[in-house]
């Protein structure tokens, strides 16, 4: 789908993980991972169909309703350690989102449902902090995670812009039903590593204003997003 913006945006509101930093496969591995040391056997397609886009709260919740018992006591923080140590030698920003943050008319953001220390060691890793400053939010703040609109709700309240005038970038299925609740333009980023292992992302083509798969490709839809 090659649509463009058809109203005014002012505000340009990033996803984190499978959008600003290349993390979903590497976090999907150590969910494995995890899984695996307490006895779970779970495969990627499992992860990205069922906890891809959530917050660890509602993977806990999940992942007791389809097993019938909860995870052990430290999962959070084993999960959260392992993954931490592996974005510390593999993360890297997503190719060519340093570019489009440099290259933004209007001001942009970002909204996640990681955690806040995940979000902003993710953010160090990559070399985005400068760049994005305090303009994170993540669900923390909300009451309810994505797939419910609250947090891009919030984020147009705090940032003074009606829903209406923001672009969102989302790679999964919640954010992108979140942000259309919230009255956003919706483009779906499918350029992420976990797009090319195993993540299925139809169903939500309806859903969308734009998919695109790089980031060089940014402003093809939308020029008047780019600084002159």
């Amino acid at each position: 789908m090659a649509g463009a913006c058809l109203r005014k945006i002012s505000l340009v509101i990033f996803d984190c993980d499978g959008v600003l930093v290349d993390s979903e496969y590497l976090s999907a591995q150590v969910l494995v991972e995890t899984f695996a040391d307490i006895g779970v056997n779970i495969d990627l397609p499992f992860v990205y169909t069922h906890f891809l886009g959530h917050s660890f709260s509602s993977v806990a919740a999940k992942f007791a309703k389809l097993h019938g018992t909860g995870v052990t006591e430290s999962f959070e923080s084993d999960y959260r350690a392992s993954l931490l140590r592996r974005f510390s030698t593999e993360l890297k920003p997503m190719p060519g989102v340093i570019a489009v943050l440099d290259s933004l008319a209007v001001p942009y953001c970002v909204a996640t449902g990681s955690s806040p220390l995940r979000v902003t060691r993710s953010l160090e890793l990559a070399g985005l902090t400068s760049r994005v400053k305090d303009r994170v939010f993540t669900t923390s703040m909300v009451t309810r995670g994505k797939p419910a609109p609250d947090i891009f709700l919030h984020v147009a309240r705090e940032m003074a812009v009606s829903p209406q005038e923001c672009l969102v970038i989302e790679d999964s299925a919640t954010g992108i039903e979140a942000a259309k609740a919230a009255g956003t333009v919706v483009w779906q980023f499918t350029g992420g590593c976990h797009f090319q292992h195993g993540y299925n992302h139809q169903g939500t083509e309806h859903l969308v204003d734009r998919v695109f798969d790089r980031m060089d490709a940014f402003f093809e839809a939308a020029p008047d997003l780019r600084l002159t």
